[in-house]
């Protein structure tokens, strides 16, 4: 059994993945702190810090959070950049560099990106650009990260728990049950797979 710490644990996503985790001992975090064991805000590097620190030793890190600003790239501002890149890029990377310090030898990171990198719609320009980016970021960093620690995204499509709210911005998509999105969750925190981009599509 492993420690995991699952970040975003009260969001759809989050609660996806963690149909995936069941094997393990998971503390759960999320902005808010309501419901979960820990409040922590990814943008901070002071939060996760001190969520890494309290937690003590652990061999996983799961985060299903990232925030999107959408809007189309002639309408989207400065400031709505900025939200998107701090937190579903920056803030990402954040978790892994300042986790690194404190995971067990031979952990594992696992972040969110999301299917609009791919297969893009009207006013996602934001989300794509950032899910593309930690796809990226995950195919490079484990290459470099050191003690046997691995490094794996998931990529999903939108969740058929999540259809009434996202549905009718996504005319021709398939959505795809949660179960089905904690397996990649599962496959990246239980298998050896590294540095791979892990795809939850119908």
């Amino acid at each position: 059994m492993k420690t995991v710490i699952l970040i975003g644990a009260q969001g759809k996503m989050g609660k996806a993945a963690l149909t995936g985790l069941g094997d393990h001992k998971v503390i759960t975090a999320s902005r808010s702190g309501k419901g979960t064991d820990y409040q922590v805000d990814i943008t901070s590097h002071e939060s996760l810090r001190a969520l890494f620190k309290s937690v003590g030793a652990f061999d996983a890190v799961v985060n299903a959070v990232g925030h999107c600003e959408y809007a189309s790239f002639v309408d989207m501002t400065a400031e709505q950049w900025e939200l998107t890149v701090q937190s579903k890029m920056l803030g990402q990377i954040n978790v892994v560099k300042i986790g690194l310090e404190y995971i067990n030898d031979r952990g594992s990171f696992t972040l969110i990106s999301g299917i609009h990198n791919v297969k893009p719609i009207p006013g996602s320009i934001a989300d794509a650009t950032t899910s593309g980016a930690i796809d990226t970021f995950v195919q490079c960093v484990a290459n470099e990260l050191p003690r046997g620690i691995r490094i794996n995204v998931v990529n999903p499509t939108v969740l058929e728990e999540a259809w009434d709210v996202y549905g009718p911005m996504l005319p021709g998509f398939q959505p795809v049950p949660g179960k089905l999105v904690g397996k990649a969750f599962q496959r990246s925190v239980d298998g050896f797979i590294n540095g791979k981009v892990l795809f939850v599509d119908a």
